[in-house]
């Protein structure tokens, strides 16, 4: 869609340019501002367009977030920590974040990470100890994951 057309509506063409961009997934309230400035939509035009989307319910980060914190948990078995720097990058205010994530407690975190390090020790079982110890260490790192969580699950499972 071309925003140059002088004789075209510059909300409908925006409001377009949102609901085609929504299709696929569900987007946070910043990542569809930052979709609307690369199409080259007027900052006025475009939180008007995300104000409207907001009342019809098509946009609400506090859902946005939390389908995004279930999903990553599900999929990828990520921390809080790693779950609130990925929206925290979607535009997702603090104040939110905070919120979504205070819902993941300590024993839905610890069981993610047991969850992961059993997957991983499987098929390294057979090597040294210390190895087996620092890639599972590194692998539940990466997922952020802290140091005490780490270490509790390589106590549970034996390394």
């Amino acid at each position: 869609m071309k925003l140059t057309d002088e004789s075209s509506d510059p909300y409908s063409e925006a409001q377009a340019i949102a609901l085609v961009a929504l299709a696929p997934r569900a987007k946070s309230k910043g990542e569809l501002l930052a979709h609307l400035k690369k199409r080259g939509v007027a900052d006025d035009v475009a939180h008007a367009v995300l104000f409207r989307l907001q009342e019809q319910g098509l946009v609400n980060d506090e859902e946005f977030a939390r389908a995004w914190s279930e999903s990553r948990q599900r999929t990828k078995r990520l921390s809080k920590r790693m779950i609130a720097g990925e929206l925290r990058g979607k535009g997702v205010d603090d104040e939110t974040i905070a919120l979504v994530t205070s819902e993941i407690d300590d024993r839905r975190e610890y069981s993610l990470a047991l969850e992961m390090a059993m997957r991983k020790y499987r098929p390294i079982a057979h090597l040294d100890r210390e190895l087996i110890r620092r890639r599972i260490h590194g692998a539940l790192a990466r997922r952020g994951f802290s140091s005490s969580v780490i270490n509790e699950v390589l106590r549970e499972i034996g390394i």
